[in-house]
């Protein structure tokens, strides 16, 4: 009687495929991105009010493109891809 052979066996070593690194790296940017659009709309006095800071750009577009790249690595971190063709 043979002893019991691993799931993955035949599959590589690594936890995730080439495309969920993709992904990930896709999520990264896209916070990156969004943090970058919540920046500024400061002002230098703190004595002086800038409406700047309620910009569409700031409360709608940034956090919403922040949300999406959490959605994006989380996804990449779940999915899982059939491994490549060529692969040994």
């Amino acid at each position: 009687m043979s002893s019991p052979t691993p799931a993955n066996e035949g599959r590589n070593a690594f936890p995730f495929e080439r495309r969920n690194y993709l992904f990930f790296l896709l999520g990264l940017g896209l916070l990156a991105a969004g943090y970058l659009l919540m920046s500024g709309g400061g002002v230098e006095d703190p004595n002086e009010f800038s409406e700047a800071i309620f910009s569409t750009r700031r409360i709608t577009i940034a956090p919403l493109t922040v949300l999406l790249g959490y959605g994006v690595i989380f996804y990449s971190i779940l999915k899982r891809f059939p491994a490549e063709a060529g692969q040994d």
